[in-house]
């Protein structure tokens, strides 16, 4: 059985209409029978993926806690999809003006944080993150020191240059007699905004540049480890849910014993089932969302509803991982269709248009077919630019 907030144990009905879908949310506060497809189909709302109510780049961040980043123009587009009607130019504006940052931190990988949430972040979740890299460290000869000189070395050119491109920075150290192959550049970069020295600056041309943290974020809000751990939880199980304690300690990057301490913190606000032995939680009393119609989106590389679980089946098809994710780990852009991962897309960006090919794994009905167009519309008009469609089976 669920756990529950005390309840009149009635069943309440609500219609929602949103972005020409519609919703019949099924409100039960006595009893639960949550499926893996109502937890697709939750995750869709809560994600903000269908019908949000947020309007800003800085609003949705701030509401996913953060968001998986290392392909930039995939990443724009993870906000674009659930900001209707936004465009590229308006993401970019937001990273320019620092809305929202682009840096390392819960995995090593690079992820979209609200500046409001910066630095306590990486103050909870670099400590395991350097520790994950102690080993490649030493194989590269990255020791204390030589960091520490990096550091300095980055830090004293960005107060002079303000923002910086990748290169400079790497002609900098080399100046210094600092080694930057075999990767370490990346490794020097990555400790610097580790560390909170650096982070995303503005984006000149296709190029992100670096900048001071300290310049882009001047306001740093600080709490303490306890404070974190339960921000991070009611960040994640409001945006993801519904989830399992495994899966929030697989997104923050904090071990299973940190990820439990979390959970316990915030677990009064939310409610809890358990399917196939694994306890999911989620916000409010929300039982069921069904859809009346076919939602279909096309979702970005490395989007937050596919990569934000360790445990993926309510969306991803076992049979289907290794056409959607590779042996290497590479997440490739999926169209989901009634909260199920149906197929992959991949875009070639042309000066007048985008071509959008499609590999679906099985057969569109004409309305599917007709609401995919509409996607790839969307996405074409977030680009600026006309979509082309092309369409095979997986």
């Amino acid at each position: 059985m669920g756990k529950r907030p005390n309840g009149s144990g009635k069943l309440k009905i609500h219609h929602l209409c949103k972005n020409n879908f519609s919703f019949l949310f099924i409100i039960n506060e006595s009893s639960h029978n949550m499926t893996l497809g109502d937890i697709a189909n939750m995750r869709l709302i809560n994600q903000q993926i269908a019908g949000t109510k947020l309007k800003t780049p800085k609003d949705i961040v701030n509401w996913m806690g953060a968001m998986q980043a290392q392909d930039l123009g995939m990443a724009k587009w993870a906000i674009g999809v659930r900001l209707p009607g936004s465009t590229e130019n308006i993401i970019e504006d937001a990273l320019n003006k620092a809305e929202i940052i682009r840096t390392h931190l819960m995995r090593p990988t690079w992820h979209f944080v609200s500046p409001d949430d910066i630095y306590w972040m990486l103050e909870l979740t670099a400590p395991q993150i350097k520790s994950s890299m102690s080993s490649r460290d030493r194989e590269l000869g990255l020791t204390k020191s030589v960091y520490s000189k990096s550091n300095k070395i980055i830090e004293k050119v960005l107060l002079k240059q303000k923002q910086l491109k990748r290169e400079d920075i790497k002609a900098e150290l080399e100046n210094a007699n600092i080694s930057t192959d075999n990767n370490r550049l990346s490794h020097l970069l990555f400790r610097a905004e580790l560390e909170g020295i650096i982070c995303s600056g503005e984006i000149y041309g296709s190029k992100q540049t670096y900048a001071l943290l300290s310049e882009r974020v001047p306001n740093k809000k600080v709490l303490t480890r306890q404070e974190a751990l339960e921000a991070l939880a009611k960040k994640y199980f409001t945006s993801h849910s519904p989830a399992t304690v495994r899966d929030f300690s697989w997104w923050s990057g904090l071990n299973l014993t940190e990820a439990k301490a979390g959970l316990e913190k915030v677990k009064s606000e939310f409610i809890s089932e358990t399917i196939n032995s694994e306890t999911y939680w989620f916000n409010g009393s929300l039982q069921k969302s069904k859809f009346n119609n076919d939602s279909i989106y096309l979702l970005p590389a490395y989007d937050e509803y596919i990569i934000s679980y360790r445990d993926r089946s309510a969306s991803l098809p076992l049979q289907q991982h290794k056409t959607t994710i590779s042996s290497n780990g590479m997440f490739w852009p999926v169209v989901v269709i009634n909260g199920h991962v149906s197929g992959t897309w991949k875009r070639t960006i042309k000066k007048e248009n985008v071509i959008v090919d499609f590999s679906l794994f099985y057969s569109l009905n004409k309305k599917q077919k007709i609401i995919v167009e509409e996607s790839a519309n969307k996405f074409g008009n977030f680009l600026g630019k006309k979509a082309e469609l092309n369409f095979k089976m997986a």
